[in-house]
Order: C-alpha cells, then sequence, then structure tokens
C-alpha cells in the first residue's frame, strides 16, 4: 500500500504543527501590542513556547489561508494580574549601569543561570525601583487575529 498525500487544503492545525502566519495581539480599546499584518508573516512550531498556550489552542483545527479573531477574557489569555509579582528592588542591588526609567522593560539574568525573565519598571525612588514581573497583558481581555498562511 502506497502512502496517500494529504492535499494541502484538508491539513488543519495539530499540536505539533509548523505554522506560517499573521497575528495581531490588541486590547479590547483597540490599542495593539503586536502585529505581522502589514509586515512578513511569522513562522512558528506549535507546542515550542514561541506562542502563549492559551493563543496556540485557538489556532488548533484551522486550515490554511483562513483568518479569525477571537476575543479572550483575561482569564483565557495572559491569566489575570498577580499582585505577587510586584517586587520592591533596592537600586543598590541594580546593575549600576542600567538606564531606569519608569514604563521601560528591564531584562534580568535568572541568579541560577536560567532563561532571563523581563520586569516593567513602574516607579523609581532614590532608594528603590517597583518592578512588575507580570505578562504586559495579565489582566487584561485581549483581541487575537490571524491569517493562517500555511501549514508546513
Amino acid at each position: 500500500m502506497q502512502p496517500t498525500a494529504i492535499p494541502p487544503a484538508a491539513r488543519s492545525v495539530g499540536r505539533d504543527s509548523y505554522l506560517t502566519l499573521h497575528y495581531s495581539l490588541a486590547d479590547l480599546d483597540g490599542n495593539e501590542y503586536v502585529s505581522t499584518f502589514g509586515l512578513s508573516p511569522a513562522t512558528l512550531q506549535m507546542g515550542s513556547g514561541q506562542l502563549a498556550e492559551t493563543l496556540e489552542n485557538c489556532l488548533l483545527g484551522l486550515a490554511a489561508g483562513e483568518r479569525h479573531v477571537f476575543e479572550l477574557a483575561a482569564s483565557d489569555a495572559f491569566g489575570e494580574h498577580n499582585p505577587r509579582l510586584l517586587e520592591r528592588i533596592a537600586r543598590s542591588a541594580l546593575p549600576p549601569d542600567i538606564e531606569l526609567r519608569p514604563n521601560s522593560l528591564i531584562e534580568f539574568t535568572s541568579a541560577d543561570g536560567g532563561p532571563s525573565f523581563a520586569g516593567l519598571l513602574c516607579e523609581i525612588d532614590d532608594d528603590s525601583a517597583l518592578f512588575d514581573f507580570n505578562h504586559p497583558l495579565a489582566g487584561k481581555p485581549i483581541r487575537f487575529e490571524i491569517e493562517l498562511v500555511a501549514i508546513l
């Protein structure tokens, strides 16, 4: 028995699919945070962490050429804002060569050599700086728009 090729139009997104797509993330007030529309499309491997799992779940079962808009509650997108992820850090514990400006993302290196992570600098005074380590869209309902260009 010979294998039968699946026509491209019959393929749908699975948990391990490799995709090319355009996407945008915005809040429900229309403030856009990221968009590939008007630029080159993004290419990603499902399940690799390139896209949040909750967003990947929206893509499951879609076929190439489809365009959809998903409105997700905060809890279904990037989760609720967690006040425990606000942390005040003494200025003396921060690298002296780093420029500290409110509303800027500052990248931190994990003490154990693990992956780096970013915190939003919320406020600063002479003694300390307050950082928010929540995802920037945590606590916000979002609009996730996609155009699936190809399933590779």
